[in-house]
């Protein structure tokens, strides 16, 4: 079952525009499917399999010449990086936009090949989990199910799967592509410090406590976070820096991209235990967040969001900068909302003067729009990447 992508019209927009394209984003979000959907009558080769590897790898130029002048979609590059040099070199002799189109995981080592080789030749583009917007036209999916399954694909659209799925999913992870990913001795430790960053989802991110819960140096707990995020497993969201006459909190907030992965990790018992357990509220939040991160994703764009908190206790979850103006959004389970919930949002407008929006946002858990004190408005989270584009 193929559930178009938001990413296709940037996709075949770069098409039009660069020799090469990359679809990259965490495993298993996609990024075949929808290669081999949007570019059907394309040539197709998988560097999964090995005897693809093991012909690109001896006869790199046999291998490329096997499909002349034709398209081709290259996936798993990741596995033959030293292929790159040989495309780059194809390129260099003839720019045919969209003559190489290739998919890779484990961004950090791909992307450290692709800058050195293909600098100015290529677009990259990010492929997330599902998008609510692309799974959900009439608004049937209930909140309680997406934080229980998650919105990776095959846990969402198979929900019988989602156990056996999210374990071997981690168990790949830390077995396979972290070991690519960084040297990790430890894996057990490695293993232990996921565990206990789910219990901190949505919170902000102190080295300190996950050190010494863990048992490693606050350098290896910064190392393994930037392995969590460069492999597209998590979200690390910095706090925003003007500090509009206050001292604010500095240190980085934290979520996995994916709230089944929480629920799971976290040992949830059940979908509505999810929902209205003690994690409910950190669950949402960090979906309610990835949602608006994969909006920028999606169009090819630098996420432009932060979060903002004062030492003297002000607080915004969320603070999106869109076309010169900083706009504040509260994200609160609540599904009655209340001039208590617009505090906040007044507090961020007055310090922020004119860079702020006139108006504050609370996505929330309503049916419809509802007007908040202070030129504020409550809305269906859902609703929020519309209003932050």
């Amino acid at each position: 079952m193929y559930v178009p992508r938001k990413l296709k019209d940037v996709f075949h927009q770069s098409s039009t525009l660069f020799p090469a394209v990359l679809i990259t984003g965490p495993r298993q979000s996609g990024k075949t499917t929808f290669v081999q959907n949007e570019l059907p009558d394309v040539a197709y080769e998988t560097f999964d399999d090995p005897l693809n590897r093991d012909f690109a790898r001896q006869d790199p130029v046999g291998f490329l010449n096997k499909h002349g002048a034709r398209s081709v979609i290259l996936d798993e590059i990741q596995y033959v990086p030293e292929i790159l040099s040989y495309i780059k070199m194809r390129i260099d002799g003839n720019r045919k936009p969209g003559k190489w189109i290739m998919t890779g995981s484990q961004q950090f080592h791909l992307m450290k090949n692709v800058s050195e080789t293909l600098a100015g030749r290529i677009a990259i583009l990010e492929l997330p989990p599902f998008s609510i917007a692309e799974v959900e036209s009439d608004h049937s999916t209930h909140l309680s199910s997406v934080l229980w399954n998650g919105l990776f694909p095959e846990p969402f659209l198979y929900p019988a799967k989602r156990d056996i799925w999210i374990k071997s999913y981690l168990q790949t992870y830390l077995e396979r592509d972290v070991r690519q990913l960084e040297n990790i001795r430890d894996v057990r430790a490695f293993e232990i410090f996921v565990q206990m960053s789910a219990a901190h989802h949505a919170q902000e991110f102190h080295p300190a406590t996950l050190a010494r819960d863990c048992g490693v140096t606050q350098p290896t707990i910064q190392s393994w976070a930037n392995v969590l995020e460069t492999s597209y497993l998590a979200i690390v969201l910095s706090p925003f820096f003007n500090n509009f006459g206050k001292r604010v909190i500095k240190a980085p907030k934290f979520y996995f991209i994916d709230p089944g992965l929480v629920s799971y990790l976290t040992r949830q018992p059940s979908a509505e235990a999810a929902l209205a357990g003690n994690m409910g509220g950190a669950l949402f939040e960090g979906l309610v967040v990835g949602e608006a991160w994969k909006s920028f994703t999606n169009q090819g764009l630098k996420p432009p969001i932060y979060y903002w908190r004062a030492k003297s206790g002000g607080e915004i979850d969320l603070v999106v900068q869109v076309k010169g103006k900083l706009i504040p959004v509260e994200i609160k389970l609540t599904a009655t909302p209340s001039a208590v919930h617009a505090r906040s949002l007044n507090q961020f407008k007055k310090l922020a003067g004119s860079e702020a929006s006139k108006t504050g946002i609370l996505a929330c858990r309503v049916e419809k729009k509802t007007e908040l004190p202070g030129n504020n408005i409550a809305i269906p989270w859902r609703e929020l990447p519309d209003l932050i584009q």
